[in-house]
């Protein structure tokens, strides 16, 4: 299953939702709380999962352009938004959804944002939010992005932004070795130049601080359990693949890595609210 086939993100998407930052959450409510519209730039938005877990944070009416570079996932999107709406108007543009109460329009654009990201800012937007997408960038991205963003005084919230932690149950002794590996490929370019990987929220954090904005975040760590059997089993896939395509483990130490039973993970993420200070 590719990293971003939507069968991967369909899969991720409750553990996704779970482990969001409660005390960030309730910062970008707290922001929006006495407006009665809001106007949302998505980056690298996939399926639409931001959009459905963020959307109940915010005001009213919400006006949202969901970006991606894959022209498939936002036709997926289309389809999962439509079905999680209450009720769901397709346009030539988009979609009009109204869900709990709120109006909410949604246009796609499918774009290339290692060229595009300055671009798409340059509009009117009070929010920039993506999920799942930091560790994928470049340190590069990331201050061209805080720059950009604080130049227009738009507020910023980006989830489940990968920070390095992760624990199997049961441990192993391997698990550091393939750990190291497995980091060493997060670091290679995504398409938006080598990324930040796990150290994509300091970054974040960083760049924000030093264009004057209030930084607040939160951990928001996947915790899988048996329950969770499914998307463990991916994690783990995934993982030996990663470590394959990098070297420096040899293959032995990989097939045995991959056939011990796991009964869970711990994989830390952090949650990171950003808006001028002033």
């Amino acid at each position: 299953m590719s990293e971003f086939a939507p069968e991967w993100l369909d899969l991720r998407e409750p553990a996704d939702l779970r482990a969001r930052s409660s005390d960030v959450a309730n910062a970008v409510s707290a922001r929006f709380a006495l407006r009665d519209d809001v106007s949302v730039l998505d980056l690298g938005s996939g399926t639409g999962s931001n959009l459905r877990a963020t959307a109940p944070l915010l005001p009213h009416r919400q006006s949202w352009k969901l970006v991606d570079h894959d022209a498939g996932l936002q036709e997926v999107a289309k389809a999962r938004l439509a079905a999680w709406a209450d009720a769901a108007q397709f346009s030539d543009d988009g979609l009009h959804l109204r869900k709990d109460g709120r109006e909410i329009d949604v246009t796609f654009v499918v774009a290339d944002l290692a060229s595009e990201t300055a671009h798409l800012l340059e509009q009117p937007l009070h929010l920039v939010t993506a999920s799942a997408f930091f560790d994928l960038t470049s340190p590069d991205y990331i201050r061209a992005l805080a720059k950009t963003v604080a130049e227009h005084r738009i507020a910023f919230y980006a989830t489940l932004t990968y920070n390095g932690q992760r624990r199997w149950s049961p441990h192993r002794p391997a698990d550091n070795q393939m750990a190291s590996a497995f980091h060493r490929h997060q670091l290679r370019d995504k398409g938006l130049g080598l990324a930040a990987g796990p150290m994509a929220p300091a970054h974040l954090a960083d760049q924000f601080r030093l264009n004057d904005y209030s930084v607040i975040e939160g951990d928001s760590d996947w915790r899988l359990e048996r329950s969770d059997r499914m998307l463990i089993e991916e994690l783990v896939r995934g993982h030996a693949v990663a470590v394959s395509e990098i070297g420096g483990v040899d293959a032995k130490t990989i097939v045995n890595w991959i056939n011990v039973p796991r009964t869970g993970v711990v994989v830390g993420h952090t949650d990171t609210f950003a808006a001028p200070a002033s």
